[in-house]
């Protein structure tokens, strides 16, 4: 089914009284995805790269034009400690957070999360010359 047709079918807030039940094939590794085992209704991005489509405006109304590849670029934790994973369009740059699944790969998670750790801004040995300017008094002990 296209996107055209898609988008004529769905009315607003659809997706919130009816479950998402098709599969699809990830554009990025190409695995097939089934709607089963996200732990949702809404299966909205490849369990094995956390890619995703651009494809929505407002969650689950199909009305975005751009249709680019949503690059999963960071994780952060919600108020009740429930992951969710940031999202970049390669096309247009849009941000997106969605919810992370039941049946993500928890290691491509955790190197996101642990991105920033370890490609730090400054040279690790920088540490101790950081603290000791910071007033403390520059050991890691």
């Amino acid at each position: 089914m296209n996107r055209e047709n898609k988008r004529k079918q769905f009315i607003k807030n659809y997706y919130k009284t009816h479950p998402c039940t098709e599969g699809f094939t990830c554009k990025v590794c190409g695995r097939p995805v089934a709607a089963a085992g996200a732990g949702s209704n809404h299966r909205n991005h490849c369990p094995n790269c956390l890619s995703s489509l651009h494809l929505d405006i407002e969650p689950g109304d199909r009305s975005a034009d751009c249709g680019g590849i949503m690059e999963p670029i960071a994780v952060w934790v919600r108020k009740n400690n429930e992951w969710a994973i940031i999202h970049r369009c390669r096309t247009c740059g849009q941000l997106a957070s969605n919810r992370i699944a039941a049946d993500d790969n928890p290691m491509k998670l955790m190197s996101i999360a642990l991105k920033p750790v370890a490609i730090t801004p400054f040279p690790l040995e920088k540490i101790e010359e950081l603290t000791a300017l910071m007033g403390g008094d520059g050991s890691l002990k």
